[in-house]
C-alpha cells in the first residue's frame, strides 16, 4: 500500500465559487488504538461539507479533510481493534466520539454530549483516498447497497430518520418537507412506507420531479402553502426565512423539526399565528449511533431508493458548487477507483 494519498482540504474558507478547498497529497493515516483505516470508495457530498468550506462552520483544525458519508474497505486494524476484519466493507458516518460517561451519553442522548466529536470536522474526513475511525463509530453496510447508494445513508438518511423522529409524524398523517435534496428524498421514503402523506415544498425543477416520483401526494415551489394543514413538517433548506411558513402551516398540536446543522436567521415569529395552538418548533442535533443501526436496518428493509449523482474524485470542488446552486439530482457522491 502505497505511503501517500490525495486529499482534499479546506485551505481558506469562502464562497464556494472562490475555491476554497485544495487537492493535496498527504500521508496515508495510521490507526490508532481501537481505530480502522478505510480505504475509501465512495464519499457522499453533505451540504455540512459546504458550510465548511464556507466558513458557516469554523474548521475545528487547520486545513481539514470534509465529508461524512464514507463507505470503504477496511485496510487496517488500529490495535485492540476487532470488530471488524481486512477486507470488510464499513461506513464513517458524522458522530466519531462521545465520552460514554456524561448525563447525555448515559441518558441514550449522547447526540448531545459535549465532549463529541465529528468526522470532516474535527477529524479529517472522506474526501480522501484514506480515512480512519474509532471502530466503535463505524457502521456495517448493508449488502443490497452499493458504494455509490450506501454513501448517503450515512448522514442524510441517518438525519433524515432522526428529523423524523423529531417531527413527531402520526401514524397515517401528514407530512410537509421543506427542501428536497439528499436528506429529503430518502426521508419522504420513510414517510410514505409508513403511510404517511408526503407534501414537497422546494425549488428546482429536478427535485419537484423527484419528489413526484416517489410519491409526494403535493409538489409545490419553496414559498408555497401546503394544500392542506399539516401534522408535522421538516426543514431541510437552510433558509430561516421558511420557518414561519412551516409553521403556519401546521394544524393545532403539530411539530415542526429543523434538520439542519447551519441556518440563515429565522424573522421574527408571530405568537398566535405561528406558536398558538400548542405547535412546537425544535431543532435536530447530529445523531445517536442507535439512529444509525435502526435507520440502516430500515432502509434495508424497506428497500429505499438512494438517487445520486457520481462525481468523480477530483471534481469534489465542482460538487459543491453545483450543491450551492441547487442543481444535484438526490445526492452527489465522489467515487474512487483504482
Amino acid at each position: 500500500m502505497t505511503n501517500m494519498m490525495r486529499a482534499w482540504v479546506v485551505r481558506d474558507p469562502r464562497p464556494i465559487d472562490e475555491s476554497p478547498l485544495a487537492l493535496v497529497e498527504r500521508p496515508v493515516p495510521v490507526p490508532g488504538r481501537g481505530e480502522v483505516l478505510v480505504r475509501v470508495r465512495a464519499c457522499g457530498v453533505c451540504r455540512t461539507d459546504l458550510h465548511l468550506a464556507e466558513g458557516d462552520l469554523q474548521p475545528r483544525h487547520r486545513e481539514v479533510v470534509p465529508g461524512h458519508e464514507v463507505v470503504g474497505e477496511v485496510v487496517e486494524l488500529g490495535e485492540d481493534a476487532d470488530r471488524f476484519q481486512t477486507g470488510d466493507r464499513a461506513g464513517i458516518a458524522w458522530l466519531r466520539h462521545t465520552c460514554g460517561a456524561c448525563r447525555w451519553c448515559r441518558s441514550g442522548r449522547e447526540n448531545l454530549c459535549t465532549q463529541s466529536r465529528y468526522t470532516g470536522w474535527d477529524a479529517d474526513g472522506g474526501y480522501a483516498e484514506f480515512a480512519v475511525v474509532p471502530e466503535a463509530f463505524a457502521y456495517r453496510i448493508p449488502a443490497s447497497f452499493t458504494d455509490e447508494h450506501a454513501a448517503p445513508l450515512l448522514c442524510a438518511g441517518i438525519i433524515g430518520y432522526r428529523s423524523l423522529l423529531r417531527a413527531r409524524l402520526p401514524a397515517g398523517g401528514r407530512l410537509g418537507i421543506f427542501g428536497f435534496g439528499a436528506s429529503a428524498h430518502l426521508t419522504a421514503q420513510l414517510a410514505i412506507a409508513q403511510g404517511a402523506q408526503v407534501h414537497v415544498l422546494t425549488r428546482g425543477e429536478a427535485a419537484r420531479e423527484l419528489a413526484t416520483l416517489l410519491g409526494a401526494a403535493s409538489v409545490g415551489g419553496p414559498f408555497d402553502r401546503a394544500p392542506v394543514p399539516l401534522d408535522s413538517a421538516i426543514i431541510f433548506a437552510p433558509a430561516g426565512e421558511l420557518v414561519p411558513l412551516a409553521l403556519e402551516s401546521l394544524g393545532p398540536g403539530g411539530t415542526l423539526a429543523l434538520a439542519g446543522i447551519h441556518m440563515s436567521d429565522i424573522p421574527a415569529l408571530n405568537y398566535q399565528r405561528h406558536l398558538f395552538s400548542e405547535r412546537t418548533l425544535c431543532s435536530v442535533t447530529s445523531n445517536t449511533r442507535r439512529d444509525g443501526e435502526e435507520f440502516l436496518v430500515l432502509a434495508n428493509r424497506l428497500d429505499i431508493q438512494v438517487t445520486t449523482t457520481p462525481v468523480p474524485f477530483d471534481q469534489a470542488d465542482l460538487a459543491l458548487r453545483d450543491l450551492a446552486a441547487g442543481r444535484v439530482r438526490g445526492a452527489a457522491v465522489l467515487t474512487l477507483t483504482g
